[in-house]
Order: C-alpha cells, then sequence, then structure tokens
C-alpha cells in the first residue's frame, strides 16, 4: 500500500512545516491550492517551492485540483457540505480528472504529500480529493505540523 501524505501549514512556521514533510520521508509536496498565494510568509508558490528545494523536496503545482471561488467562499462560511458538493462537481472536468490521474503516479512514484492551508482534513478538500482518487493502492497519511513555538 502506498501511502499519500497529506497537510495544511495553518498556524505553522514554514520551518517546522518543512521539518514536518522530511520527518515522514516527504519527497515531493503537490500543492492543491487553486490560489497558491498566502498571506503567511513562506507560504507563496515561489517562496514555498525554493525552501522546499534547499531542503531537497520538489514542488508540483496542481491548480485544477483546488476549490474554485464559490467554494472557497462556502467553506470560509463554514458551509462545509457546500464546499464538498461544489467541489466534487468541479472535479468531474476533464483537467480535473486528468490532474487526478497524475497525482495517483505521482504519489506512486515518489512519497508525495497533498498541501492546503487547512489544518483539519476533515475541513478542507484534500480529505476530498483524495477519496475521488479511485485509487485502491493508496492509503491517506495525514501530517500534523506542531504549532508555532512547539517545535
Amino acid at each position: 500500500m502506498t501511502r499519500l501524505f497529506t497537510i495544511g501549514y495553518e498556524g505553522a512556521t514554514i520551518d517546522a512545516f518543512i521539518d514536518t514533510l522530511e520527518k515522514a520521508g516527504v519527497k515531493t509536496l503537490v500543492d492543491v491550492r487553486a490560489v497558491p498565494l498566502s498571506r503567511k510568509p513562506g507560504f507563496s508558490k515561489r517562496g514555498l517551492a525554493a525552501a522546499l528545494a534547499e531542503r531537497g523536496i520538489g514542488y508540483r503545482h496542481l491548480q485544477r485540483l483546488g476549490t474554485p471561488t464559490e467554494g472557497r467562499n462556502a467553506a470560509r462560511a463554514g458551509n462545509i457540505a457546500k464546499m464538498r458538493d461544489i467541489y466534487l462537481t468541479h472535479l468531474e472536468a476533464p483537467d480535473a480528472q486528468a490532474e487526478m490521474a497524475m497525482l495517483a503516479d505521482q504519489a506512486r512514484e515518489s512519497p508525495s504529500a497533498l498541501l492546503c492551508f487547512e489544518r483539519d482534513p476533515g475541513q478542507c478538500h484534500r480529505s476530498i480529493l483524495f477519496e475521488q482518487l479511485d485509487t485502491a493502492d493508496l492509503t491517506a497519511e495525514h501530517l500534523f505540523v506542531p504549532p508555532a513555538g512547539r517545535e
């Protein structure tokens, strides 16, 4: 059984985040944010990719696996059920299906982790994405970054 890790950076520092990936043996971080920007230092696409590269971890962005705007708005409003419905419909699109196949292949090629913001995978689209991969040979393992000040 191949593990596909998931991780959120909510409440994390960039160093603790990358330490967590290293300890798990992750070789590639797969960013599944529709918009790979963050107000949190170090977590926007370019800075994150550079910090990961310094520690020998690859970065891959699969934008079509991100939550569309209306789904993100539903999540911010606390309506996870609505976000889920919107996201499931979004994943039916051919380009999202193609990126899901790429993701499954990536996980089989090297230890990989799905990235999004939320610390709790149950509140995030990355858990829904994993459920929809339809790959019996993959198992999810959720990583949790120690909160800032507790590394």
